[in-house]
């Protein structure tokens, strides 16, 4: 019995700290490195170095004049930023509205070899010393790219993560809500990772990169974006994360668009951990594996399978009468998986609750985790998925 409870109290433990614990350890040992060293301000020079500024569309016709105009609309200097877009299998009207456009660089081939691939022949037309990577659906504050390249004064600085904002339609569900509360979340543990060393991978709709630094992630890789910036931690650099640039886009249109991303991202967070196996190496990277480990590794690989084994415990300690405290425990456990079905069905009939909607959101991603392993396991998940649709 006593082997029992050890167990049901480490898993407890663990995905306590993984969703709570980690916040507040790191939160405080930025506030220990602000007392001892100083808060390191960033610097706000005017430092407008040449910049290209790569978009990878596909098949997005409906959207891409936003896109454009959007880009366009940036406050950097004109000549100082290369706008290049890749169309790479569009076989919509994406590349010929483009082509409108003499100041963007547009390159097309009829052959779709996904994202990630288009995105590394866009590299090999990069002269610019930094480049930054934007998803073709969202959209960017005008400072944005100044925000971004700011922090390059920092010699250190290899990578730089901007902000991805969820805007609320008035009309979204349990997607819509859980995806928004699930970004605000990790927006703020972004900034405390950065403020206490790293970001520990960015998010594809705004990121950029050192072009010296960049390394091809491989043309099978599905989270890209997250296997290239922690590369560039791995050679020494630092990842931070710029608040004030930000990409906004809508929520998934339903939840089921909801379910194909995060099981796609769910089979990426699988490979990504075994092409970054060296970041578990703590005496080489003591800083960065235990931010990767602690925010990572611990969410996408360990607390899924954690929550059966916590309440399949729980109820042998309270069948075996074990006290009142595992009582309490399991009673807080049936109503939070109460709760996250009634978030379930309360969105099967259209009704908003954004109070469920959190307890079923999280259920919800960690089943897409466990979906994810299988996809990622049978070799099913592919680069050329069709992306989700977005609320409008």
């Amino acid at each position: 019995m006593l082997a029992l409870k050890l167990l049901f109290f480490i898993s407890l433990f663990i995905i306590f700290y993984s969703y709570v614990g980690y916040g507040i350890v790191i939160w405080l040992l930025v506030k220990i490195k602000n007392a001892v060293n100083g808060k390191k301000d960033i610097p706000v020079a005017d430092f407008h170095p040449p910049v290209t500024l790569i978009i990878a569309a596909y098949n997005e016709a409906d959207f891409i004049e936003q896109k454009i105009a959007n880009s366009l609309q940036l406050d950097y200097p004109e000549d100082q930023l290369q706008l290049l877009f890749i169309t790479d299998g569009s076989n919509d009207a994406t590349p010929e509205i483009i082509k409108q456009y003499p100041r963007i660089q547009l390159l097309h081939s009829d052959e779709r070899r996904g994202k990630v691939a288009a995105m590394h022949r866009a590299m090999d037309f990069v002269k610019t010393p930094y480049v930054v990577f934007s998803d073709a659906n969202t959209l960017l504050n005008k400072e944005s790219i100044t925000n971004i390249v700011r922090h390059y004064q920092d010699p250190k600085v290899g990578g730089v993560a901007g902000e991805k904002k969820v805007i609320a339609t008035g009309e979204e569900g349990a997607a819509g809500a859980g995806e928004g509360l699930y970004w605000k979340y990790e927006s703020f543990l972004k900034q405390i990772d950065s403020d206490f060393y790293t970001v520990v991978g960015a998010a594809g709709e705004l990121f950029s990169v050192k072009t010296a630094l960049y390394e091809n992630p491989g043309t099978t890789t599905l989270l890209d974006d997250f296997v290239i910036s922690l590369r560039v931690c791995q050679k020494g650099y630092t990842v931070k994360y710029a608040a004030d640039a930000f990409a906004s886009e809508t929520p998934s249109a339903s939840i089921g668009d909801e379910q194909k991303r995060k099981v796609r991202i769910g089979a990426g967070g699988f490979q990504s951990m075994l092409m970054l196996l060296p970041l578990l190496n703590f005496f080489k990277y003591p800083r960065l594996s235990f931010q990767y480990v602690s925010h990572r590794v611990l969410r996408w690989a360990v607390c899924p399978f954690l929550l059966p084994v916590i309440l399949v415990l729980n109820i042998l300690l309270v069948v075996y009468n074990q006290g009142l405290l595992y009582e309490v425990v399991l009673v807080l456990q049936i109503l939070f998986y109460a709760a996250a079905f009634g978030g379930w069905v309360l969105h099967k009939h259209n009704i908003k609750s954004k109070l469920l909607y959190v307890p079923y959101y999280f259920l919800f991603i960690n089943i897409c985790l466990y979906l994810g392993l299988v996809r990622f396991i049978k070799g099913r998940q592919t680069v050329l998925w069709e992306k989700a649709s977005r609320a409008k």
